[in-house]
C-alpha cells in the first residue's frame, strides 16, 4: 500500500455525504464501505481498498472479526489517523462472531486492538445464533452442536454487549441478521436498545415490513448486499436468485444518469433511508458509490418505480446455521412471525 494519505487530495468532501442521526444523537455517515471479501479477495487487497476509500472521502468502515482482515485494516486506519484524520471523524463498526457469544468482551477487545482505533462506534451481534461452521464449508454442512434461537441465551450475550457501552469500549450496540419476532423480544428486555440493525437490503429484497419496523423503533437499518452482491461466495448462489443491476427499471434510471446500474442501487438505498455498505476493491467503484450520495437525486417517480421491483429475493440465506436435518433456510427467518425451534 503506497498511497500517501497525508498528501492525498480528498476527492469527495466527507461533509457533503449525508448522515443519519441515531437515537443517541450521534451522526453516522449514510454510506460505508464493506470489508467482507466473499472468499475472493485477500486481507491485503481489502486493507488497500479501505486506505483508498478513506483517501477519496469515506469515513464509515464496516468490519467484522470473522472476515479475518481486521489486523490488516487496522494498519490502514492507523495510517489515516496518523496522517491527520481525527479518530472521532471515523465511524468504525465491528461484529462479534457466533463462537464468542459467551465471551463478547474478549472478542471486542481483540477487534479494537487489531483495528487500532481505541474504541468502536458500533458493535453488532453478527448472527443471533451461536452456531459454528467451518470456513468455506458447503451450504449443506451442519454443526452437531447447532441450536435454534434461544432468547435467554441471546440476552446473556446482549448483557455483555451492554457492558461494553457502560465501559466506554463501544459507543453503540446493535444486531445483524435478525427478524421482527426476535427484535421484539430484545426490545422488551434490553436495558440499552440496539441503535442499528444490519440486514440484507437491495431493490430485489426490500424487506418492507422489517425496514419500517426498525424505523418505527428508532433502529437505523444498515443494508448489506446493496447492489445484489454479485461477488458473494458461490455457495450462497442459487438458480432462482435474481440480479438487481440487470433489472429494466434500474437500467433505465442508470441510462438517464449516465452511471453504472450499481450506483442506482446505492442511491436508492440512501434516499430510502437505510445505510448501504457496498464492497469493492476498485477505486472507480468505491468512489462512485460514495459520490452518488452527494448529487443527482433520483426523482420521486423513480423511487416509486424502484419500490415496485421487490422480488423478495434473499441472497444470503444462512443455511449453514440450521440446527436440524431436513430444514429449509426459511426456518432461520421466522417468515410466519414465529421463532422456529
Amino acid at each position: 500500500m503506497n498511497t500517501n494519505l497525508s498528501k492525498a487530495q480528498v476527492s469527495i468532501d466527507p461533509n457533503t455525504v449525508p448522515q443519519k442521526i441515531l437515537f443517541t444523537g450521534a451522526a453516522m455517515p449514510s454510506v460505508g464501505i464493506g470489508t467482507f471479501g466473499s472468499d475472493r479477495f485477500s486481507a491485503e487487497e481489502i486493507a488497500k481498498a479501505v486506505k483508498g476509500a478513506i483517501t477519496v472521502g469515506y469515513r464509515h468502515i464496516d468490519c467484522a472479526s470473522i472476515y479475518k482482515n481486521e489486523k490488516e485494516i487496522g494498519v490502514a486506519l492507523k495510517e489515516a489517523i496518523d496522517s491527520g484524520i481525527k479518530r472521532e471523524d471515523l465511524w468504525i463498526t465491528s461484529k462479534v462472531w457466533n463462537d464468542m457469544h459467551d465471551d463478547v468482551r474478549t472478542s471486542c477487545l481483540q477487534s479494537i486492538e487489531d483495528l487500532q482505533v481505541g474504541y468502536l462506534d458500533l458493535y453488532l451481534v453478527h448472527w443471533p445464533y451461536p452456531n459454528f461452521h467451518a470456513p468455506g464449508c458447503d451450504v449443506d454442512s451442519r454443526s452437531p452442536d447447532a441450536k435454534p434461537y434461544i432468547h435467554e441465551s441471546f440476552m446473556k450475550t446482549w448483557r455483555q454487549m451492554e457492558k461494553l457501552v457502560e465501559e466506554g469500549l463501544v459507543k453503540h450496540i446493535g444486531t445483524s441478521n435478525m427478524t421482527i419476532p426476535k427484535l421484539k423480544l430484545l426490545l422488551n428486555d434490553a436495558k440499552i436498545k440496539p441503535a442499528c440493525n444490519e440486514m440484507e437490503l437491495h431493490p430485489h429484497f426490500q424487506q418492507q415490513e422489517f425496514f419500517y419496523f426498525c424505523i418505527k423503533n428508532n433502529i437505523q437499518p444498515i443494508g448489506f448486499c446493496p447492489i445484489g452482491s454479485p461477488t458473494r461466495p458461490e455457495r450462497d448462489m442459487t438458480e432462482n436468485d435474481t440480479v438487481d443491476i440487470k433489472d429494466p427499471v434500474v437500467l433505465k434510471i442508470a441510462k438517464r444518469l449516465g452511471v453504472h446500474p450499481a450506483v442506482v442501487c446505492v442511491k436508492w438505498a440512501v434516499q430510502r433511508g437505510q445505510i448501504p455498505i457496498p464492497f469493492s476493491i476498485h477505486e472507480n467503484e468505491y468512489k462512485s458509490n460514495l459520490e452518488c450520495s452527494t448529487k443527482d437525486l433520483l426523482t420521486a417517480e423513480e423511487m416509486v418505480a424502484l419500490s415496485k421491483i421487490d422480488k423478495n429475493c434473499r441472497l444470503i440465506k444462512g443455511q449453514v446455521f440450521l440446527w436440524k436435518d431436513n430444514q429449509s433456510w426459511e426456518d432461520l427467518w421466522d417468515l410466519d412471525g414465529n421463532i422456529k425451534q
